[in-house]
């Protein structure tokens, strides 16, 4: 009973973390306790350019971090293969990279080896057409990951995952400023404040318009419904459960509910309790009980990496190839970028042109140029 009472309390800061960024170091240090890892971080990795951006981490040297984002983001092996990972689910690097692989490539030599780690837990938590926002437990140089520490991370990432995207949708440095209403009229997602009965205390622009367009959500005297007679239900048992205060019922339920819309399409809504910690500072002054944010489901659109794959019928470890030719000096950079012999690439190669149509290595690069955006 005690280790579910502190499951509880950590989904309860996972949650409050979402509208007080402040807390995300202490509570990726509880996570790493908790899975278990010897440090922890959440950053966004860029699908076009390879670099990476810090949002949260605990743990690790800074200047060592720093090496990462400045340099080393870009020979991580594990990328571009991340991508293709389903959004929430658990993965060991070794099912993307070989371990015997990993352990010849650069990144591992220069960058992880000198932390006395070696595989990690990770998950993709969120995914746009231009990067993806990663969580990474790296686990000790003398450790295995056993079915145990698996399960663990897999009870504990739905719920970083969905304050991740509260946390986004809210922006959150302005969620707890005086002007909350404003912030919540400047976002582009749908964005409802609902109150302990499920009436709308306030609704952005673009959940006005969601519901002017009424194909998937509508308002009564009572409460905000949903067309779909099963989403509505899911609505109405998700809100008592955010009026009450009661986190865990929300996470094991799942926060995120299916909105299929009356005219075709799929829209997906993310309910937030704001019932309890940091939470009601942010909901109080609206006499708001939970938030649910609206998403059209189809926007979210394939990464680069992902549209190559798709367009050519190239499989992820070709696609990892075509990237490391498109930014290395030739096979044997290549070679030593992914840890694999100059014949293995040179086999890669041989496919990518049959798939692709390109005669060298030239057409390659410029092949990779036309599908990433010209923006940094």
């Amino acid at each position: 009973m005690s280790e579910v009472a502190d499951f509880s309390e950590l989904v309860g800061e996972i949650y409050d973390a979402a509208l007080d960024p402040s807390l995300w170091r202490s509570v990726l240090k509880k996570i790493c306790a908790f899975v278990p890892g010897v440090s922890g971080h959440i950053f966004i990795q860029d699908a076009n350019n390879r670099f990476a951006n810090a949002i949260f981490d605990w743990g690790i040297d800074p200047v060592h971090f720093q090496s990462y984002l400045e340099k080393y983001a870009r020979l991580n092996p594990f990328f571009p293969a991340a991508f293709f990972c389903e959004q929430g689910k658990v993965f060991s690097g070794y099912d993307i990279v070989p371990e015997a692989q990993y352990h010849r490539t650069r990144f591992y030599r220069e960058w992880v080896a000198p932390q006395g780690v070696s595989n990690t837990l990770g998950a993709i938590l969120d995914k746009s057409a231009t990067s993806c926002a990663v969580l990474s437990l790296p686990q000790a140089r003398d450790s295995s990951l056993t079915e145990e520490i698996l399960e663990r991370a897999r009870l504990v990432v739905p719920h970083i995952r969905r304050a991740v995207l509260i946390g986004k949708a809210f922006d959150l440095q302005k969620a707890v400023a005086a002007d909350f209403t404003a912030t919540v009229d400047a976002l582009a997602g749908a964005i409802f404040l609902l109150d302990a009965l499920g009436r709308v205390v306030h609704a952005n622009r673009s959940a006005l318009a969601l519901l002017a367009a009424g194909d998937v959500l509508y308002g009564t005297a009572s409460r905000l419904r949903a067309y779909d007679r099963l989403a509505d239900q899911s609505l109405s048992e998700l809100l008592a459960a955010a009026a009450s205060g009661d986190d865990l019922a929300i996470g094991s339920r799942g926060t995120a509910i299916h909105l299929p819309a009356r005219l075709g399409g799929n829209f997906v809504g993310h309910v937030l309790p704001l019932a309890t910690g940091a939470r009601r500072a942010a909901g109080a002054p609206l006499r708001a009980a939970a938030a649910l944010v609206v998403h059209d489901a189809a926007r979210n659109a394939a990464s680069p990496p992902e549209v190559l794959a798709k367009a050519f019928g190239l499989t992820p470890r070709e696609v990892a190839v075509l990237l490391a030719i498109a930014e290395a000096s030739g096979v044997a950079d290549a070679a030593e970028r992914l840890g694999l012999s100059k014949t293995t690439i040179r086999a890669h190669l041989r496919h990518l042109f049959a798939k692709t149509g390109a005669k060298r290595q030239a057409e390659l690069v410029k092949l990779v140029a036309k599908f990433m955006s010209p923006v940094a």
